[in-house]
């Protein structure tokens, strides 16, 4: 028999370090804790046994020695643990050399199964720190904002469902415990703290929330923190007080953990499955030119030879907000433009790359129809409407085949740049009504990039300027945008004439620049307005 590959997933010791009592508790490990666990499978005796090397195997509908040839079989295959309900079956586990942990009669198998999953899958992707927590597991989080406040921490989402919590300490009240056991706030204390009020401020805003002792209906001292994105809850973190007080600064800390925990709850509630997932990749690696179009043809069932055109969209500049709002404003708009774009083609693609968002639109006509326009500006008003998110919307040219879909990415990119340093007014927009925004950003891209074509004397004008006031320059722009009326360069500029004419004079001398000759005006006029 092979043995398990140790990098595949987490060790025994680290799930129930993090499950730990009273959901789970170890009986017996014949061969320690250290063993490596690889997956979470669910078994049920009457089943053919189907476990591999490393599996920790949930045994349902048996309790102690009646799932002695469950746990048998799962020895011989080489699981990590079998998990059982009630204490029987230890000297079973023990001759077939594999650990057997009991799980708690209140608790149900699929909270164990999800509980235990995350543990495998998170270390499976992130890898365990040295303390055996999982870099970037809600359970770690809880287990870090635990030590900070020395109280007993637990993760809830807006249904009050127990997302994480940190290890059993000293005096769990009962609250937290029927809330472990459950996987969810027991409806009764909801009732309550509903009642008392925590939940309203708990929503409100951010802020901690304090709840009083209350010996007799088996509720400890307790804080808690909304989670937020925005103002929209996402959940909520709890820290119950145990046998010691908490600390001087467990209120800093727990308002600290709920806003590093706002990105982690968008990600769990947003994460696609690995289907989605794989349909985003593909259109990340076409655009970006990692996989070729035949591939990813293949998959969504597409002709590589039919036109194609990327659609590329962007939240609109707002008002300063949480990163993790826009993380969230983001994430939504994402499923609003897939249900739109497969309602217009079944094999549109949707993915995030560099915080825009990019729908491809394959298999289209020969002689494509405004009909894309038209599905653009409905995606704006939607996310305007349903979301209150404003959005930009850029058309990416037409390519003859799937492979050149990364021109048309970015025909979008610079219709998308163009909007936001243009003047341009609508949100949708495609190359042809931004076309001289786009030819004018991509010449100063390109003498940004050139810097031995430039004209010295208009560099030298830009440093006098620069010392003296910064007001030689915009007065020269302002000059060339009127063609040369010094009234209409006045008014814009809120000056009076003879002021333009001295500036401009003035401009002329220190650089040489004649401005009478249309190369020299044209080269001012662009030098002049590269980025500083």
């Amino acid at each position: 028999m092979s043995s398990p590959d140790p990098f595949a997933g987490t060790s025994l010791r680290h799930v129930l370090a993090t499950l730990g009592e009273p959901l789970v508790r170890v009986l017996v490990a014949p061969r320690g804790l250290g063993v490596p666990v690889q997956d979470v499978v669910i078994l049920d005796p009457e089943d053919p046994p189907e476990t591999h090397p490393g599996d920790l195997v949930l045994v349902i509908g048996a309790r102690g020695r009646s799932a002695a040839a469950a746990i048998r079989a799962a020895g011989r295959r080489g699981a990590a643990a079998v998990a059982v309900k009630g204490d029987g079956g230890i000297d079973v586990a023990a001759d077939a050399g594999v650990a057997l942990l009991t799980v708690g009669a209140e608790a149900r198998w699929e909270q164990v199964e999800a509980l235990a999953r995350g543990v495998v899958d998170a270390a499976r992707a992130g890898g365990e720190a040295e303390t055996g927590e999982v870099l970037g597991d809600l359970f770690a989080l809880a287990q870090t904002v635990a030590a900070l406040t020395g109280g007993l921490v637990s993760i809830e989402d807006t249904a009050s469902r127990v997302l994480a919590y940190s290890r059993a300490g000293d005096e769990v009240d009962e609250l937290r415990r029927l809330s472990i056991l459950g996987r969810e706030g027991p409806e009764r204390y909801l009732v309550m703290l509903r009642e008392w009020g925590v939940y309203q401020r708990l929503r409100a805003g951010e802020g901690i929330v304090r709840v009083d002792e209350r010996p007799e209906l088996g509720i400890r001292r307790r804080i808690a923190a909304g989670i937020h994105a925005g103002s929209q809850p996402l959940g909520t973190i709890w820290v119950q007080e145990g046998a010691q007080p908490l600390t001087e600064q467990a209120e800093i800390a727990l308002l600290g953990a709920s806003r590093t925990l706002a990105p982690h709850l968008i990600r769990a509630r947003t994460q696609p499955d690995p289907q989605l997932r794989l349909r985003e990749e593909l259109l990340a690696g076409l655009l970006d030119g990692r996989v070729d179009a035949e591939s990813v043809a293949d998959d969504i069932g597409a002709d590589p030879t039919r036109p194609a055109q990327v659609l590329a969209f962007a939240l609109a500049p707002q008002q300063p907000s949480a990163p993790s709002n826009r993380l969230l404003r983001r994430a939504e708009l994402v499923h609003l433009i897939a249900v739109h774009t497969a309602a217009y083609r079944r094999t549109a693609l949707v993915s995030v790359l560099g915080g825009r968002v990019y729908a491809l639109l394959p298999d289209l006509s020969e002689n494509p129809d405004a009909s894309v326009l038209a599905l653009a500006k409905e995606i704006v008003a939607a996310a305007r409407h349903h979301l209150d998110v404003p959005v930009r919307a850029a058309i990416g040219g037409v390519v003859p085949r799937l492979s050149e879909a990364v021109a048309s990415r970015g025909d979008a990119d610079r219709v998308l740049i163009a909007m936001t340093r243009g003047h341009w007014a609508d949100d949708v927009a495609s190359l042809a009504d931004v076309r001289a925004d786009v030819l004018l950003s991509e010449v100063l891209a390109y003498l940004a990039d050139k810097p031995r074509i430039r004209d010295p004397r208009l560099t030298e004008l830009l440093t006098h300027d620069a010392k003296h006031g910064g007001i030689l320059v915009p007065a020269v722009l302002a000059y060339l945008d009127a063609f040369g009326d010094v009234r209409t360069a006045a008014r814009e500029l809120n000056i009076h004439p003879n002021t333009v004419r001295y500036r401009v004079r003035r401009a002329t001398e220190v650089s040489g620049i004649d401005l009478t000759d249309p190369a020299q005006r044209l080269l001012t006029e662009l030098q002049l307005r590269l980025p500083r």
